[in-house]
């Protein structure tokens, strides 16, 4: 899978090939919460010593954290000083209304038993995305579905992993999303209703196709969640794309050379902020009858210095707020809102995490909160819940 390096689609091959690599000593952040809750601590004995009224520990800790943090952000990465919270994500984003449900480690490790859906789930990979990629003829496939397609299908459900053209335009991904479900429930005499799971720009695929096409290709869908999705674009598009940015990199002068190699360049375009407003959204209405589900995620802090997510995390965090290095939590919403995954990248969400980054995090007493496998798990599981 390729992401945008000069563009929101080469950047995802950018990013699988260089994972984010890891910090060998804790962050600034770190180091500052420990002062200020040593600080705290302080601050009580003190005071229950002299006999006063002491704050409680929350307090001071918010106090000392709103303090030092927020200079430390201020002179390390030029962000506006804004307050503070204990907790980076107990602050609201009052860009963002109704954030929804954090979840911080809901997904962390694997339950004992998940249901399986009446339904087969179609899995719609994102920009530049396949379903399997063999790239030398001896050795094992390269899976966009990292161990999820197989947990699923372990797990009792119906999988259909479905491939569309990389970087065409939606219109063109969505046709080839319905004639991939239809072609694999061909041998069905009465094919059954789908849900449809799709990562990233694979959400705007589903929605048109559920839109303008299903009636006419012969698909029902029960339900569709999406997961980093941006229904209303991304910065990041915005910057390769229009000629007024600061972008390096302008994306449509390199049309013509993609064009060559076989790669369409429609799409790139599309997941403008602008096109989503104006043009896909008042087009694309939900369709009656189907549920619509999704989820956003939030890496809660720009990535180390070296991360390929850290200059597109800081570009959309300065106009949407927080995101998870591509598509904002804003962005992400659509439907029923499950909530917004804290400490996720967009390349975690697929099972594409760095291993190394998180070997040596544990190693530092850094538990792994995230694991991509339960969280599609749990997302089968609450499908069955829904009688889809």
């Amino acid at each position: 899978m390729l992401h945008e390096g000069a563009g929101l689609a080469l950047m995802e091959f950018w990013q699988i090939a260089n994972a984010d690599l890891p910090s060998p000593s804790p962050s600034p952040f770190a180091i500052s919460n420990a002062i200020a809750a040593t600080i705290a601590r302080n601050h009580i004995n003190s005071a229950i010593a002299h006999g006063q009224q002491a704050m409680s520990r929350r307090a001071i800790t918010q106090q000392q954290l709103s303090f030092t943090l927020l200079k430390l952000s201020h002179r390390s990465h030029g962000h506006r000083p804004r307050p503070f919270c204990v907790s980076a994500h107990a602050c609201k984003d009052p860009r963002i209304p109704n954030l929804g449900k954090e979840i911080i480690d809901d997904f962390a490790q694997l339950r004992e038993h998940y249901a399986a859906p009446k339904y087969p789930i179609v899995l719609a990979h994102g920009l530049f995305g396949f379903s399997e990629l063999r790239i030398v003829p001896r050795l094992p496939a390269v899976q966009y579905w990292h161990g999820i397609k197989d947990a699923l299908q372990t797990n009792g459900a119906t999988v259909i992993a479905t491939s569309v053209p990389p970087s065409s335009s939606v219109a063109v991904r969505a046709a080839a999303l319905a004639e991939g479900i239809a072609q694999a429930q061909r041998s069905s005499s009465e094919p059954q209703p789908v849900n449809i799971i799709a990562h990233s720009m694979g959400g705007l695929d589903a929605r048109y196709m559920i839109s303008h096409l299903s009636a006419s290709r012969g698909v029902r869908v029960a339900s569709l969640t999406t997961i980093a999705t941006p229904h209303r674009g991304s910065p990041v598009a915005d910057f390769f794309v229009d000629p007024s940015s600061r972008s390096p990199v302008h994306l449509p002068r390199l049309y013509g050379a993609l064009s060559r190699v076989g790669f369409g360049t429609e799409a790139f375009e599309q997941l403008t902020t602008r096109y989503m407003a104006e043009t896909f959204n008042p087009a694309t209405p939900d369709a009656g009858g189907v549920r619509y589900f999704s989820y956003g995620a939030d890496m809660g802090g720009p990535p180390s210095l070296l991360g390929v997510f850290r200059h597109p995390y800081l570009l959309v965090e300065a106009e949407e707020g927080g995101n998870d290095g591509l598509v904002s939590v804003r962005s992400s919403r659509w439907g029923d809102y499950r909530g917004t995954l804290v400490g996720v990248s967009h390349l975690d969400l697929i099972n594409w995490s760095n291993r190394m980054r998180w070997a040596l995090r544990e190693m530092m007493g850094m538990r792994r909160t995230f694991n991509a496998v339960a969280f599609y798990l749990d997302i089968a599981d609450m499908l069955a819940k829904e009688d889809l």
